[in-house]
């Protein structure tokens, strides 16, 4: 009986050592800083990762992140010096450096965002109230992120915490001067379209002009070069008839007859009177008529005329 008695007992002891031992010790992450707390004051942070003793019933632990942590800054609307308004959305990036400090003066992560936000929407107003209005948009966005960077670095040293960047994620104009900037460059954009269908009009009708100038101009030189060569061929052909009528009058003579009959003689009932022994009719008559005697002109023989 005295036995097992003793042997509850030093399990009981046993116990209470092991639970002595496992609140005596903690361990500090490769991520986090250890902030022990004496009856609620803050002692010498564990800045390392490792394992370490407290004073249990005593003691507690607070962790505090290592890792770079992230602010967003809501959006809020800043007078450029220039007097135009702009839509700012910013956020920033942040490391604590001094546990102890942090905790003393911000206490939680909560609580650091809080007052950095704070601090962060009054450097956005300072910086962004002295620059104009291109530089925030376009010429000198990086300079201004830094300068608004160090500005917050300034009021934040105290909070034990580091701000390492500082980005401006949009700046634009409020929505009813969008519209207004839409509309004003709408309107530009379709004067200028104006502009520009004009300026293709009159070339247009400037090239249409000079293609009409140069097709007539081809179209005289073209149809006197036509005439001239119709010329040729008449006075070829005219020589060529002189030339076949010297060599045999009398096919000549018969010939322009048969084309004289085909000529008048259509198929479409044509009527005309002439005498029975008209000269018309004279190849009709005797196939071998002869061609009477006719005189000539200028040294040229003429054919007489086909009846």
């Amino acid at each position: 009986m005295r036995t097992s008695y003793l042997g509850g007992v030093a399990l009981v002891v046993l116990g209470v050592v092991a639970l002595l031992t496992y609140m005596s010790l903690y361990i500090v992450p490769q991520t986090q800083f250890a902030l022990p707390l004496r009856l609620g004051q803050p002692q010498t942070p564990r800045t390392e990762p490792g394992l370490y003793v407290k004073a249990p019933f005593i003691d507690n632990v607070v962790y505090l992140e290592k890792r770079i942590l992230d602010l967003d800054s809501p959006s809020q609307e800043v007078i450029a010096n220039d007097q135009k308004r702009l839509v700012v959305d910013a956020f920033a990036r942040y490391r604590i450096i001094d546990p102890l400090k942090f905790y003393q003066t911000l206490t939680s992560v909560n609580g650091a965002e809080l007052r950095l936000t704070s601090i962060m929407s009054s450097a956005l107003r300072r910086v962004l109230g002295q620059s104009s209005f291109l530089d925030v948009v376009r010429d000198n966005r990086a300079g201004l992120m830094a300068k608004i960077k160090d500005e917050v670095n300034r009021e934040a040293t105290g909070f034990g915490v580091v701000v390492i960047d500082v980005r401006i994620r949009r700046a634009d104009l409020p929505d009813a001067n969008s519209q207004a900037v839409f509309q004003r460059m709408q309107t530009e954009r379709q004067r200028e379209a104006a502009q520009f269908r004009a300026q293709g009009s009159e070339q247009a009708q400037r090239i249409r002009a000079e293609a009409d100038r140069s097709v007539a101009k081809l179209r005289g030189e073209a149809n006197g070069q036509a005439n001239e060569i119709r010329g040729s061929a008449d006075a070829e052909r005219i020589r060529i008839f002189a030339d076949a009528y010297d060599k045999d009058p009398d096919f000549f003579a018969f010939y322009r007859s048969m084309q004289a009959y085909v000529d008048t003689l259509k198929p479409s009932n044509t009527r005309f009177l002439l005498r029975p022994d008209s000269e018309f009719f004279r190849y009709l008559q005797n196939p071998n008529s002869v061609l009477p005697t006719v005189p000539k002109v200028a040294g040229q023989p003429v054919p007489a005329p086909a009846q």
